[in-house]
């Protein structure tokens, strides 16, 4: 499946964002801040937990007035077959985490990950980098390779639990045209001397690693954003490295969501930033 931008109707005022579960998200906080500073006051974006299961009906109960959706776990594959063409971001990685609704109820599949990481390592200065690590696999780790395809000079190293997972990467690898090495998870305190690595794994999965940051590191891009800073991130921190986190990239891939959900471009980044901050601070007090 391949396709390009659809035109949104002009009543289409309404997204979401869906997943399971989906109480943290902290997309409304960031979509309505920039409905907000771009004046669009008639238009409305929340959050609705819907599963695999429910998908379906769901995308079938949406009428007219909806732009767009933005969709977390577990929904990045599973919207798939019903959708009616990705782009070739989403098709590259097979993964979408963004959908776009035509005039004529059209739904595109796209991919805001792969160039929100690109773009949140590049505002950290981040734009080259000879090797790197990936620690982890699934849509998103996908997405960390289909970025590093485009930065990366050599090699990138996928830290995995598990056969399956490490062909999995490798097959991603040879799709993407990455230089792809898989390695056991056991191992992957030795991805920590890396130029550059991309932590893709669940609350509390890199933990046991703090305490093997090198003395000088280099950047790490950790994608959870709540807890935060995660174990990791404040051991990489403490010794002086670059620690791009999950809210970068949730920001920088929201402002792609904004321009295509809205049509209004650019999007306030310094306005979403803010609010996201506001938001995580409010949840640690």
């Amino acid at each position: 499946m391949n396709g390009k931008d659809s035109p949104r109707p002009a009543e289409a005022q309404r997204a979401a964002v869906l997943g399971s579960p989906i109480e943290h998200s902290l997309s409304p906080d960031l979509h309505r801040a920039a409905y907000a500073a771009l004046g669009l006051a008639g238009r409305s974006y929340d959050r609705f937990e819907v599963g695999e299961e429910e998908l379906p009906a769901f995308l079938a109960g949406l009428d007219g007035s909806w732009s767009g959706l933005s969709l977390t776990m577990p929904l990045k594959r599973a919207v798939i077959p019903l959708l009616d063409a990705l782009t070739p971001a989403a098709e590259s990685v097979g993964a979408v985490n963004t959908v776009l609704f035509g005039p004529d109820g059209h739904r595109l599949g796209d991919n805001t990950d792969i160039p929100g990481i690109t773009a949140a390592l590049a505002e950290r200065g981040v734009t080259r980098v000879e090797r790197a690590a990936v620690l982890g696999a699934g849509a998103t780790a996908a997405s960390a390779l289909a970025a590093l395809a485009g930065i990366c000079d050599g090699e990138v190293t996928a830290y995995v639990r598990g056969p399956d997972r490490a062909r999995e990467m490798s097959d991603w690898g040879e799709r993407l045209g990455v230089d792809v090495r898989t390695a056991p998870w056991e191992k992957a305190a030795e991805a920590l001397e890396l130029p550059l690595v991309v932590a893709t794994t669940p609350a509390g999965a890199t933990d046991g690693l703090a305490a093997a940051v090198p003395e000088r590191p280099g950047t790490l891009f950790d994608v959870l954003y709540d807890p935060w800073p995660t174990a990791l991130a404040a051991a990489w921190q403490r010794h002086g490295g670059t620690v791009v986190g999950g809210l970068d990239l949730l920001l920088h891939q929201a402002v792609l969501q904004v321009e295509r959900m809205t049509g209004h471009a650019p999007a306030p980044l310094e306005a979403m930033r803010a609010a996201g901050e506001r938001a995580l601070a409010g949840r640690h007090r």
